[in-house]
């Protein structure tokens, strides 16, 4: 095998735990979640009381990249501006 086309260590030890659980799972041994296990699950966030609504706001170039690099969460900090000024 050629250097190029040798498998890394990660490939190698996922090949490796994918064996395993293939064995396990043929052995009636370990845990298959299914499709409608996966579905069952509530994980996440919980549901909000109040619902944001989309909307199209139409602004200056500059100013809307200001907003862009202020960083993550800007839209937020930008909704929160706007409500501390509605009329």
């Amino acid at each position: 095998m050629s250097e190029h086309n040798k498998p890394d260590a990660e490939m190698l030890q996922f090949m490796a735990d994918l064996e395993q659980g293939l064995k396990e799972a043929l052995a009636g041994e370990g845990r298959v979640t299914t499709g409608a296990e996966i579905a069952r699950r509530t994980g996440g966030r919980p549901p909000l009381a109040v619902h944001k609504e989309p909307v199209t706001l139409r602004m200056e170039p500059d100013s809307l990249a200001r907003w862009r690099a202020s960083g993550k969460g800007w839209q937020t900090r930008a909704a929160a501006l706007l409500a501390a000024h509605a009329p």
